[in-house]
């Protein structure tokens, strides 16, 4: 028997299960994987610990990890939320037939007695991610993409103290828009609803993001750099000579990641998204390009590096899917034929990614397996 302390716990958001997932977890849960789609060395059993992902744990399973479903499937009675699983939760695999199936062991917690004390926390702060939480954490909240005219049209920093160039935390800062008054820097500086400071981030001038085949831009990835606190709304006044003159905003920065230029522009701050990923496979066919390998003078991605995708939410992508990477065509010359002609060598498989992050036309994509280095061309399909 476990006696546990008194847990207070408050609500959480919805994780997210497609109808599809729950489906095949359903059918799955009737009668178990095929032994076939086990991994090799599949361990009878297994304990969960720190540190560990579902991606991780769906290796050690199954041969194809972002089919994570049927695993959660056939555990379905015991893990009803394939989102939170819990380091100390033991593992057991069990055969039938040419059938497997994944249950939680009954001894998977040891008889503890504790004194009786309360304690406040989220029910889902020790579940295991799905994917490293290190690795894409900056991804999530300090990137952002935009379109050419709300990169032309984001107010910027004019001036700051003392005529400085370079601005720090602490220091207060002047902002306009590109043309004239910017809706980003108008207004009260507080928000209305709840009453707390208005705030912007800073980003660095964006960099163009382009369809390697095409050249098209498909966006600009902004980094930020700062967050700013708005204290008095730009406006349009009128000098003593009667002309019109234009005011800036006033701004404090509350943060700053590196050193605050004058140029530097201002977006609304993206929200925080949810980490909650299920690996699975898009139901329609994908395929596309690698446009930008992330990382200093980095030519190459390796495993657990992050890759933009010249596909986003227009093109069916979302948070969690998984996609196949494959080595571009390349042209050599076949130097044992005295002729020297080129020849083409086929795109092979190479590894698999998984997206985390989405915009209207690219994607962010971690790798999470490779066989050879992913470089910008490569091509992605389905898994």
């Amino acid at each position: 028997m476990l006696t546990l302390a008194t847990t207070l716990t408050w609500a959480t958001p919805p994780y997210p299960v497609t109808a599809q997932q729950r489906n095949t977890a359903q059918l799955v849960a009737e009668s178990g994987v095929p032994l076939s789609e086990l991994a090799p060395n599949a361990p009878e059993r297994y304990t969960v610990k720190r540190g560990d992902t579902l991606w991780a744990i769906s290796a050690l399973y199954l041969k194809k990890p972002w089919r994570w479903p049927e695993l959660w499937g056939m555990n379905l009675q015991q893990i009803r939320n394939p989102h939170l699983i819990y380091p100390g939760q033991v593992l057991v695999l069990t055969r039938v037939g040419d059938r497997a199936m994944l249950q939680l062991a009954d001894d998977a917690l040891p008889t503890v007695k504790l004194s009786p004390r309360v304690r406040v926390e989220p029910l889902e702060a020790s579940a295991i991610p799905a994917l490293p939480p290190g690795v894409i954490e900056p991804f999530l909240a300090d990137v952002h993409v935009v379109d050419e005219a709300a990169h032309q049209n984001a107010p910027r920093i004019v001036a700051g103290p003392e005529q400085r160039v370079l601005l720090a935390r602490g220091d207060r800062a002047y902002a306009r828009g590109q043309t004239g008054p910017s809706e980003a820097l108008s207004g009260e500086p507080l928000e209305p609803e709840t009453g707390t400071p208005r705030l912007l981030a800073i980003y660095r001038n964006a960099v163009p993001l382009r369809d390697p085949q095409t050249g098209e831009l498909l966006g600009h990835e902004a980094h930020a750099v700062g967050r700013a606190r708005l204290v008095r709304a730009e406006r349009a006044d009128t000098a003593a000579d009667g002309q019109p003159m234009l005011v800036p905003a006033t701004i404090d920065i509350v943060h700053a990641s590196e050193e605050i230029r004058i140029g530097d522009r201002l977006l609304p701050p993206m929200p925080r998204e949810s980490r909650a990923y299920v690996p699975h496979a898009p139901t329609q066919p994908v395929q596309g390009q690698i446009i930008k390998v992330h990382g200093d003078a980095v030519r190459y991605a390796g495993q657990h590096q992050i890759v933009v995708l010249n596909r986003g939410r227009a093109d069916g992508l979302e948070p969690g899917h998984v996609l196949g990477l494959l080595k571009n065509a390349e042209r050599v010359t076949d130097r044992t034929d005295d002729a020297r002609p080129t020849v083409v060598l086929p795109g092979e498989r190479n590894g698999v990614m998984m997206v985390f992050r989405v915009f209207e036309r690219v994607s962010y994509a971690l790798v999470m397996q490779i066989t050879d280095g992913v470089r910008v061309g490569d091509r992605f399909v389905n898994p």
